[in-house]
């Protein structure tokens, strides 16, 4: 196979819609919107006259959001540091922050890990252009400003990449394919209806920005409708290639000047006979849908019987002393037996328990303790998490979080370091003879992480002092970046700003000659 996208191909091809499907699927649960799993709630009493009653009450308890999103707070909450290797105030160090904070990669790195945890993909793009989009300044006929040229690393949305793999191989790849459709408004398109009631008519076209080593191809095609795919859960729909047409570039065809790949894959959780990433959803979708049946029906019975029939001697219900009661009433004889009402247990007792159940596994199933959220729901709360307060038993108590965090970030270090080596090598080839830039040798960087824990600081330092005779064992311009969680240029200004502070109070004197002692 040469291309996946040519004229006569479908689009997107038939291999990736599951994949695709179960993007869709993940983003629903993650939403808190469950069309599926209220079909199967409502399924079992569709014929009854139970069914409008189910379809008022159902509730949907979004679990997946609060699950997927601690990972991610826990890989970037405290900000991890980046070098170079090179040392402060070094070209390529100056080179490395500043693309770290242009492209402001902790954040993204945070969206990342949640985007990835209910599809099981992301993605990151690098590339050298202008940041700004001026192309709405030149659509109103204005001069557009001045835009400068730079690195950029951004996310790319999971389901408009196609990967191509190598020859033989189930994880390495030869080829990216970014490709999405651009509607463009034409005549004699398809006829699109706005909220508003304005018919309008669209052409769908197929915009393919395909990465090999060392070049980037754009393309363009014309698309039909073909039909909708609903075969995994989730309707995909489907086109047929048509006839290419110009993509209005200057180039297609581009030289990036590295022989990596400019779109760096990240997987969610990984295994060896597949690219494609396991999300944290794709496994707790039987058991989140069970969840919200057993709710629904807890709800349901609760309402059902929160007005009970009664039942009684047979009154007159406009006479003076009759009383009025809620619900139904069934009149009985005076000889009958006393007034009540009419109650069912309706087993609410094991439906509570299930419930318990339910959401102990997806808590185990997810490798997160519950306690973690300050809250517990299930029996088994397995206490507070407040219980232990030196920073050992704290990370026993958070291993199993602490474990899957580190597995996460495993793939994202290895992305972001790949696309940061990437931009330098970018950067250089881009400016390569352009006056007033200063070349460097682009390095590949070091992450360092923290795990987001509370850390007992005196505990470390003296563990440090033992092993090491008290000497030291941070440099200050460390120990500033660790503390503060800085770069190496504002580390220097504040040590700078430090030894200032010194000379002030202490004067130009050494602080030491108030210890010596006159004999």
């Amino acid at each position: 196979m040469t291309k996946l996208f040519t004229t006569g191909e479908q689009y997107p091809p038939e291999r990736d819609i599951p994949r695709l499907a179960r993007y869709k699927r993940g983003r629903i649960i993650f939403d808190g919107r469950h069309p599926e799993i209220y079909d199967r709630a409502s399924s079992l009493l569709q014929d009854t006259p139970h069914a409008p009653q189910l379809k008022t009450l159902f509730i949907a308890v979004n679990l997946m959001d609060i699950l997927l999103t601690k990972p991610a707070d826990l890989l970037t909450g405290e900000p991890p540091t980046f070098e170079s290797g090179t040392g402060a105030g070094s070209r390529e160090q100056e080179r490395l922050d500043s693309i770290v904070e242009e492209n402001d990669l902790v954040q993204a790195t945070h969206e990342l890990v949640i985007g990835g945890g209910f599809r099981g993909d992301s993605y990151l793009k690098t590339y050298f252009g202008a940041r700004a989009d001026v192309s709405e300044t030149e659509e109103l006929g204005l001069e557009a400003p001045e835009t400068a040229l730079e690195p950029i690393i951004e996310a790319v949305p999971a389901n408009i990449v196609f990967p191509e793999l190598s020859k033989g191989s189930r994880k390495k790849f030869k080829a990216f394919n970014i490709a999405w459709i651009d509607w463009v408004e034409e005549p004699n398109g398809r006829v699109v209806r706005f909220i508003s009631g304005i018919d309008r008519s669209y052409t769908p076209y197929l915009v393919v920005e395909r990465h090999v080593p060392g070049y980037i191809i754009y393309e363009r095609f014309k698309l039909e409708d073909k039909s909708v795919n609903t075969e995994w859960g989730a309707p995909i729909a489907t086109f047929t290639i048509g006839e290419s047409v110009p993509t209005g570039r200057d180039n297609d065809v581009v030289a990036t000047g590295t022989d990596r790949l400019l779109v760096h894959h990240i997987p969610y959780k990984s295994v060896d006979d597949r690219w494609e990433g396991i999300s944290g959803i794709e496994k707790l979708e039987s058991v989140l849908a069970a969840i919200n049946d057993r709710l629904v029906q807890i709800d349901y019975i609760l309402w059902k019987h929160s007005d009970p029939t009664a039942y009684g001697p047979d009154i007159d219900e406009d006479s003076d002393d009759a009383v009025r009661l809620g619900g139904k009433w069934i009149p009985l004889e005076k000889d009958d037996v006393t007034p009540g009402y009419m109650t069912w247990n309706s087993q609410l007792e094991g439906a509570f328990k299930e419930l318990d159940i339910l959401l102990g596994l997806v808590y185990q199933m997810s490798e997160t303790p519950q306690w973690l959220f300050g809250t517990t729901l299930a029996a088994d709360k397995g206490g507070t998490g407040t219980s232990h307060t030196d920073s050992g038993a704290i990370k026993a108590r958070f291993m199993p979080i602490l474990a899957k965090v580190n597995r996460i970030r495993a793939h994202v270090d290895k992305a972001l370091r790949d696309a940061i080596w990437t931009a330098m090598q970018l950067e250089n080839y881009a400016n390569d003879g352009v006056p007033n830039f200063e070349p460097y040798e682009p390095v590949y960087p070091r992450i360092n992480w923290r795990d987001g824990l509370p850390r007992d600081e005196k505990e470390a330092a003296e563990v440090a002092s033992i092993r090491t005779g008290a000497k030291p064992t941070m440099s200050v311009s460390d120990a500033v970046k660790y503390l503060d969680g800085v770069d190496d240029k504002l580390a220097e200004e504040m040590i700078r700003r430090i030894d200032e502070d010194e000379k002030r109070v202490n004067g130009t004197v050494g602080s030491t000659i108030f210890n010596e002692v006159v004999a």
